[in-house]
C-alpha cells in the first residue's frame, strides 16, 4: 500500500472518536407529507403543480399554435435543398425561427396583452374571462391560416355535426387542423425549394458524364453553383419575405 495511503488511514483510526463524540450537530435532510387542516394550502399546491405543467407544455404551445412549425420546416428543405449539410447549425435556425415566430405574432400578442392580460392584472375582469379573450386572438391566426377542408376533416372526426360559427368550434379541433395545414403549406414551399437545385443537380451530373467523370460526385460540384445562385438572388431576403408575409 502506499505510505500516504496509510497515514491517512492512521489518522482517520485514531480520529474517529472525537469525531464521534464532537458536539456539534450535523445537519438534517427530511422530507415527508403532513396532514393540513388549511384547503387554502392544498388549493395553492394544486396551483403550483398547474403552473409546472403549464410550463412544460409551453414548448409544445410555443410550435403548435404558431407560426414557428412552417418557418422552421421551410428552412430545414433549405438547408436539405444547398445540400450544405449543417450549415446553418440547428441552433441558427430554430433561433432565426423563434425571432421571426415573435415578429409574426406580434398583433396576437399585444392584443392578449391589452384584452386579457392587464385588465386581470387591474382586476377589471375575472379569470376566466382573461383566458376568453386570450382565446379569441389565438383563434382568429389559427383559422386563417387553416384549410376548410383540414378543419372540415377534424370536426366529422368529432362528431360534431355542422358548425355555425367559428367560434363554436374547440381549441381540440383548431389545433390539429391548423397544423396539419401548416404541414402541407410547407411542403409545398419545400418542393419549390427544390426544383432549381435538383436542376443544377441534373445539369451538373449531365457536364460530368460527358465528360466521362462518372466517379466524381456531382453533388460536391454543384454545391458552390448552389450557393452561388442563392447569393445572386439574395435567397434569405425572398424567403423571410415570403414566409412573413403568408401569415400577414
Amino acid at each position: 500500500m502506499n505510505p500516504k495511503m496509510k497515514c491517512v488511514l492512521v489518522l482517520l483510526i485514531v480520529l474517529m472518536p472525537v469525531l464521534l463524540t464532537a458536539q456539534s450537530p450535523f445537519p438534517k435532510i427530511s422530507l415527508g407529507v403532513e396532514e393540513s387542516e388549511n384547503p387554502a394550502d392544498f388549493v395553492l399546491t394544486l396551483k403550483i403543480l398547474a403552473l409546472m405543467t403549464i410550463l412544460s407544455l409551453a414548448p409544445s404551445i410555443l410550435i403548435m399554435m404558431t407560426s414557428f412549425t412552417r418557418i422552421i420546416i421551410v428552412f430545414h428543405f433549405l438547408r436539405a435543398a444547398l445540400a450544405t449539410q449543417a450549415v446553418p447549425s440547428n441552433q441558427i435556425l430554430v433561433g432565426l425561427a423563434l425571432f421571426m415566430t415573435l415578429f409574426i405574432m406580434k398583433p396576437v400578442i399585444t392584443e392578449i396583452n391589452n384584452e386579457a392580460l392587464q385588465p386581470y392584472l387591474s382586476e377589471s375582469i375575472t379569470q376566466d374571462e382573461a383566458i376568453t379573450n386570450a382565446g379569441i386572438p389565438v383563434r382568429a391566426f389559427m383559422l386563417n391560416q387553416t384549410r376548410e377542408a383540414d378543419l372540415q376533416l377534424f370536426i366529422d372526426l368529432k362528431g360534431d355535426g355542422d358548425v355555425a360559427t367559428p367560434a363554436d368550434l374547440t381549441f381540440s379541433t383548431i389545433i390539429p387542423a391548423f397544423i396539419i395545414s401548416e404541414l402541407k403549406t410547407a411542403f409545398q414551399i419545400g418542393f419549390l425549394l427544390y426544383l432549381p437545385m435538383l436542376l443544377l443537380d441534373m445539369v451538373v451530373a449531365s457536364v460530368l458524364l460527358s465528360m466521362g467523370m462518372m466517379m466524381l460526385p456531382p453533388v460536391m460540384i454543384s454545391m458552390p453553383f448552389k450557393i452561388l445562385l442563392f447569393v445572386l438572388v439574395d435567397g434569405w431576403n425572398l424567403i423571410v419575405k415570403s414566409l412573413v408575409e403568408g401569415f400577414v
